[in-house]
């Protein structure tokens, strides 16, 4: 029996919605408002959380805010109640994990549909990277260590991309995994409204490409060469043969994986709420960490950001002003990487 977290403050309405879920088989857990909700969803464990809004002591956002920062719940679906059908009410639960909105008030069909709905898709994508890590058989051995990473990534050729040149778009059939030999790619969504959003900067000596063939998925975002870049590319197939046969290399993809997930998680929250001079501080952070010059279009760095690109050249006139920074044409320098620090310290 699936287990449920319903966290609403209306008893009437939670009395309601626990009697709809139990007659439909579930086993249902109750909390009154947000502290306790966040309480039993740790304790508890459940197989989805259906949580309303607007409450009081904490809101539904905040709710999931904490949730999905935690590892133990931050897998679970989450479906937000609310009596308020704002397009941008429903952007922002999205935005910070939400897996579906549900209008109060609403039919039996439409909850029960929607829950069996983010259940069945939640355990898929495990059974999928669960499958993909162990492989046919649990009683692989660790493969020959000639078999691993690196001896993968010395067989195949590498291939140069200009800056802007696109490997991969979003909705395309993954066929490779990829490893920057060379340069930054950078990856990024475009929402209904055109806007772009930049979700992750692959540095030098990292794997990208891999997570939509875990999930027998196509790709989820775009990936373009953000300076002249060079990759090794791995086909699929021999990725997908390596992971089932070495325990080693499948865990270390795991923690890829998991690790990127964590990390979009973050970069959402922070675009929720962190202040616009952090999120371009922590910007300059991350793509100065290997060198602290800095080759990037301003309008890369607000997609990075997340804001326009006339707030970004503001604060980073700011910057300049206060000696954090210097600048000439794309190229920025950071000279003083601490007040940068400092300043996400201090938020």
């Amino acid at each position: 029996m699936k287990k449920v977290l319903l966290i609403e403050d209306n008893e009437d309405f939670r009395l309601n919605t626990s009697e709809i879920l139990e007659l439909n088989d579930y086993n249902v857990i109750t909390a009154a408002n947000g502290v306790e909700g966040i309480e039993k969803a740790v304790l508890e464990k459940p197989d989805i959380i259906i949580c309303d809004v607007m409450m009081p002591q904490m809101d539904g956002y905040g709710v999931i805010n904490i949730l999905t920062k935690n590892p133990e719940t931050s897998s679970i679906p989450f479906i937000f109640l609310t009596a308020k059908a704002e397009k941008s009410d429903v952007r922002k639960g999205m935005n910070l994990g939400a897996d579906d909105y549900l209008l109060k008030p609403f039919d039996e069909e439409s909850l029960i549909n929607s829950i069996e709905t983010r259940i069945a898709r939640n355990q898929k994508i495990k059974s999928q990277i669960l499958q993909a890590f162990v492989g046919q058989s649990p009683e692989i051995e660790v493969a020959d260590k000639h078999q691993d990473i690196k001896s993968l990534l010395e067989q195949k050729k590498s291939k140069c991309f200009k800056s802007k040149e696109e490997l991969y778009r979003e909705g395309d059939y993954p066929h490779y995994i990829y490893h920057v030999k060379a340069g930054k790619i950078k990856c990024q969504k475009t929402d209904s409204y055109g806007k772009t959003f930049v979700t992750q900067i692959i540095n030098e000596g990292e794997f990208f490409g891999y997570m939509p063939i875990l999930e027998g998925a196509e790709h989820h975002e775009s990936a373009l060469a953000l300076d002249d870049t060079e990759v090794t590319i791995i086909p699929k197939e021999e990725f997908t043969k390596l992971i089932s046969n070495n325990r080693e290399v499948a865990n270390h993809f795991f923690k890829l994986l998991s690790g990127n997930i964590k990390e979009k998680e973050e970069k959402l929250l922070q675009l929720a709420y962190a202040p616009v001079k952090e999120r371009i501080a922590r910007a300059l952070l991350n793509l100065s960490k290997d060198n602290n010059t800095i080759n990037i279009s301003r309008d890369d760095l607000a997609n990075i950001v997340g804001t326009a690109k006339e707030s970004l050249v503001r604060n980073l006139s700011s910057f300049k002003s206060e000696g954090v920074i210097s600048s000439n044409g794309r190229e920025i320098v950071v000279h003083k990487p601490n007040e940068l620090s400092r300043l996400l310290d201090l938020v």
